[in-house]
């Protein structure tokens, strides 16, 4: 079977790493052969190259450059694939046509986030009325995801994001993360995301100034860049500025993470939803209680009193309720650690996310 992975960019983000993972395992498979078309030269994913698996690259001069549909359609008609499988809205809307000319199946993986509402008229709900009846399957990887774009339920599909454990098996020395950072105090919470429109830094500085005005035990780590990182850096108070430390963008988030008592993700439900977090995956994996803002697929992954919390919407008074009550309270926060690696086991491994995509081609072929 010949599929043609078609997606924006390689570049780091959740579903990138999710096709790479699947394509890492996908090229062990001899009934499968998959090749890859990216409308960007930008990889930051460098060990799809070690996949022998080949990139091409549909640039686009303008934002929405027609001339696309003749690429991929030149290069549909030279690898002939079964099925064309898009990432992102975008592709799905270029692949679509040259699809239903072509006869060729298509699996539309759009679906990666799950806002409270998709706006009548907006981007999102536009591409999907289009996309959406007329692809052979429709991919989210949360439940919250289908549920918010509306996606028919007789030809969709969730799989989940896959977490590979690899990852986590050779971590730096708890000191030498201490000292590259300057973090001087017994527990750290830590938030890894970008920051940008879909996450809450704001939140995440008021509830560190909250926890740290009343202890002096704790230091708050914040892992990402992004437009609205200088602004962030500007709100915090004079006397938390030694407590509250900005790392920038790490390639060895894992172990930051692993330095970490609690692990906190706040989102921006004004415009964004969460679908399955790699972030917090990642946080659980590493044993690490969890508290994030109730969100889209957030509640598919952390149970409440059992891995973590969620709290509302910019609810400063709570999330800092549960993260003092996580610091005050070892063993609880121990063994919420623990349940949460154990979920990612067994909800959340590679091997089930990648039996989930084979089961999906397999359908769609059939």
């Amino acid at each position: 079977m010949r599929i043609l992975m078609f997606l924006d960019s390689l570049r780091s983000g959740g579903k990138e790493r999710r096709l790479v993972e699947l394509l890492k395992n996908l090229r062990q498979m001899p009934r499968f052969e998959c090749s890859v078309a990216s409308m960007s030269t930008e990889v930051h994913y460098k060990d799809i190259f070690e996949l022998q698996i080949p990139v091409h690259y549909l640039i686009r001069k303008v934002k929405k450059d027609p001339r696309i549909l003749l690429q991929l359609y030149r290069l549909c008609r030279e690898f002939r694939p079964d099925i064309v499988h898009t990432w992102d809205s975008m592709t799905a809307m270029y692949a679509l046509p040259v699809c239903k000319l072509m006869g060729i199946r298509m699996v539309n993986g759009m679906i990666t986030d799950a806002p409270a509402e998709v706006k009548p008229f907006s981007k999102g709900w536009l591409r999907a009325r289009v996309t959406f009846p007329l692809s052979d399957l429709v991919l989210s990887n949360s439940q919250a995801g289908l549920i918010s774009y509306k996606a028919p339920a007789s030809k969709s599909r969730c799989i989940y994001n896959g977490f590979d454990f690899a990852r986590v098996e050779q971590l730096a020395a708890d000191a030498e993360i201490r000292s590259r950072f300057g973090i001087m105090k017994k527990n750290v919470v830590i938030m890894v995301a970008s920051f940008s429109d879909n996450k809450d830094y704001a939140t995440f500085v008021s509830v560190a100034q909250s926890v740290l005005s009343k202890r002096q035990d704790v230091a708050f780590l914040a892992v990402g860049d992004g437009i609205h990182l200088e602004a962030t850096k500007a709100a915090v108070g004079e006397e938390f500025r030694n407590r509250i430390i900005f790392a920038g963008k790490q390639v060895d988030v894992e172990s930051l993470v692993n330095v970490s008592a609690i692990a906190v993700l706040f989102t921006n439900n004004v415009v964004h939803g969460e679908g399955i977090s790699n972030s917090i995956l990642e946080y659980m994996a590493l044993g690490k209680p969890v508290v994030a803002t109730e969100s889209g697929g957030n509640r598919e992954i952390v149970l409440t009193n059992e891995t973590g919390f969620l709290v509302g919407y910019r609810d400063v008074p709570a999330a800092a309720s549960r993260i003092n009550f996580l610091l005050d309270n070892e063993s609880t926060a121990h063994q919420m650690g623990r349940k949460g690696r154990e979920r990612v086991e067994r909800s959340f491994s590679i091997v089930a996310m990648v039996n989930g995509f084979v089961d999906a081609y397999r359908s769609v072929a059939n």
